[in-house]
């Protein structure tokens, strides 16, 4: 006999396995270029124009990319641990296949990028700008993030797992399988575009005068 649990998919995610990396202590950064099989340990890359470049199979650990302009750039294939960045500057950026372990951003400007297979765990972010983006099979889980702003964007198959997020935006937003149980959430935005989303008992209680006063119910 069914159990009558409504049903929706998680994300769908593979490790990310790197091997052979050629160390690169100094590494010449420049916009557009593409670098493949390389790991970056405690570089400094701030302050670059790097708009365009591709970075495949490659992993950075502890790699600093204060107000590094990476507009447009791709990660494909990559691990990204640590890595530092009080403005972080990647508008209609590509990420496909990539981990990236205890992030510690300041703002980050992410808006119309695409996310696909993608996971963040642990670190703390200050400001997330994902307005407009595509995320698909994305977990991010154990991370304090003070504002979440996912605005206009799609997401499918998204989860966010053990997170503690102050204000969370999803006005205008289109979502399928976005699971937000465990997460705690002082302030929502966008309640008109909670279809798609997955929340627990003790969410629904925080959500329900929300709700009603979104929907013009009067409890009395």
């Amino acid at each position: 006999m069914a159990s009558g649990k409504p049903k929706f998919a998680a994300p769908r995610l593979a490790p990310v396995r790197l091997a052979d990396l050629r160390q690169d202590p100094a590494p010449a950064f420049r916009r557009g270029e593409r670098y493949d099989g390389v790991a970056y340990d405690r570089v400094a890359a701030d302050g670059l124009e790097l708009s365009g470049v591709e970075f495949v199979e490659c992993g950075f650990a502890g790699v600093s990319f204060n107000e590094t302009q990476l507009r447009g750039a791709t990660f494909r294939d990559c691990v990204l641990a640590e890595v530092y960045a009080p403005v972080f500057t990647a508008a209609r950026s590509g990420l496909r296949d990539v981990e990236i372990h205890n992030p510690r951003w300041g703002s980050a400007e992410l808006y119309e990028s695409s996310w696909q297979s993608v996971r963040i765990d642990g670190g703390k972010l200050d400001y997330v700008n994902l307005r407009g983006s595509k995320l698909v099979d994305v977990q991010i889980s154990d991370c304090i993030i003070n504002e979440l702003d996912l605005g206009s964007c799609t997401a499918t198959r998204v989860a966010l797992k053990n997170c503690t997020v102050g204000s969370l935006d999803f006005t205008g937003a289109r979502l399928k399988d976005f699971d937000l149980r465990g997460t705690d959430f002082r302030s929502l935005s966008g309640l008109g575009s909670l279809s798609g989303v997955v929340v627990d008992d003790y969410q629904l209680t925080l959500l329900a005068p929300l709700l009603a006063g979104h929907l013009g119910i009067t409890v009395a």
